[in-house]
């Protein structure tokens, strides 16, 4: 085994080699005359989602039904959780989805916690749960997340969840992963057989982005059937180029401010910046920017995302979908 681990590491290390040696002398800049990227408005995208979700609620109350409820658990007094926890809450109430937001100081400990949501997965009332993150220090965000029954998991957080995920059985996508896959397909990006460069491995993103771009759309519905070559901190950073050169999609959520450069990216690929940092501006005020040098990359791209205004809007519209799907999955056993 560990002469066969030699050899397929000595084997990728010769590809990224002769690869390295062919890009070097490829001339990746683009003439004046050629036109920038196309933008993937996440915002319009998200108010398509909203939009069809809202309709599947008013028809389903319009025959008598109940709305769906989403229960947010929301610890401590972080700024910046609070404001994510009002963005999906606002769009639960444009939908038509029912929501509970139970505020717990940052005092509060583990145990009231779990106790706090194991009550909320035995309440009838109450499709989904979300947990938002991060927990205070000192908490073990797996047990937190854990604790969440897995039908109400609509944040797909949970070890079963990530479980059945895995496996390619009915679950749970994290948001922000199912909103990069749902830009995909509303843009019309071809996946199948292409080259797709993920940088950053976290679980709740870049793991289950690698899952559904690699999977087979045989046996998981949605699935990419692309080549993924994913990329972490310890990655070289001449590798990170090569890899991000042969790629047709590059997908960023590492938080690393202009980690990716224009002239890493092959002409026409398509660039999806999930990184979200507040930085200050030139006149000291505060100003979000993503992992790609989008001033660069916009003019070498065929498509890419705009940071803000890409992939966020999607995260907190896949999440009002989430909830609607754990309604119809209660509704119907």
């Amino acid at each position: 085994m560990a002469v066969w681990n030699r050899a397929c590491r000595s084997g990728m290390q010769a590809i990224l080699r002769s690869s390295r040696s062919t890009l070097a002398g490829a001339n990746f800049c683009t003439s004046a005359r050629r036109r920038d990227a196309q933008l993937m408005d996440g915002k319009k995208v998200a108010a398509e989602i909203r939009s069809e979700v809202k309709a599947e609620i008013s028809g389903i109350v319009e025959k008598g039904g109940r709305s769906p409820k989403l229960a947010v658990v929301l610890v401590g007094d972080d700024g910046a959780s609070a404001t994510y926890v009002k963005a999906k809450t606002k769009a639960c109430k444009e939908v038509g989805i029912l929501d509970e937001t139970i505020r717990r100081p940052s005092s509060v400990t583990q145990s009231e916690l779990i106790s706090l949501l194991e009550d909320l997965n035995t309440r009838p009332d109450v499709d989904g749960i979300l947990c938002q993150l991060p927990v205070p220090e000192g908490m073990n965000e797996a047990t937190v997340c854990d604790t969440i029954a897995a039908s109400k998991d609509v944040d797909g957080f949970s070890s079963a969840n990530m479980g059945l995920f895995t496996l390619g059985r009915e679950s749970f996508v994290p948001a922000t992963p199912a909103g990069v896959m749902e830009l995909l397909h509303r843009y019309k990006v071809d996946t199948f057989g292409k080259i797709a460069c993920i940088a950053g491995r976290s679980n709740n993103v870049g793991f289950p982005l690698t899952k559904l771009l690699h999977s087979d759309g045989r046996f998981v519905p949605g699935a990419g059937d692309a080549t993924v070559l994913h990329c972490h901190r310890y990655t070289e950073p001449q590798d990170l180029e090569t890899c991000c050169r042969m790629a047709d999609i590059i997908i960023s959520a590492t938080g690393v401010v202009g980690l990716i450069r224009g002239d890493m990216i092959k002409p026409g690929a398509t660039v999806i910046d999930i990184g979200l940092t507040r930085i200050p501006d030139e006149n000291g005020k505060m100003k979000i920017v993503g992992d790609v040098q989008f001033e660069e990359a916009v003019k070498v791209a065929g498509l890419i995302t705009p940071v803000p205004g890409g992939v966020g809007p999607m995260t907190v519209a896949m999440l009002c979908k989430n909830t609607l799907k754990a309604y119809n999955m209660r509704e119907q056993k």
